[in-house]
């Protein structure tokens, strides 16, 4: 155990620690996404409930003679 650098064991500190990190920020990135596609979801939802109300809306109304 003694026989190898120092270096070797601060080098493989920081490969593991680097993974670490990729695997957090991976994960963070991941739910970030997933709230913002379906904040957008919800927004298309909302618009097509909007876009059906006017339609129907417009068809039961009767039309001035």
């Amino acid at each position: 155990m003694l026989s190898i650098p120092w270096f070797v064991y601060v080098a493989l500190f920081g490969v593991l620690f680097s993974a670490y990190m990729v695997i957090r920020t991976t994960r963070e990135d991941r739910q970030v996404e997933k709230s913002f596609i379906e904040q957008e979801g919800n927004i298309y939802i909302e618009r097509m409930k909007n876009e059906r109300e006017k339609r129907t809306n417009q068809i039961n109304k009767p039309e001035p003679m």
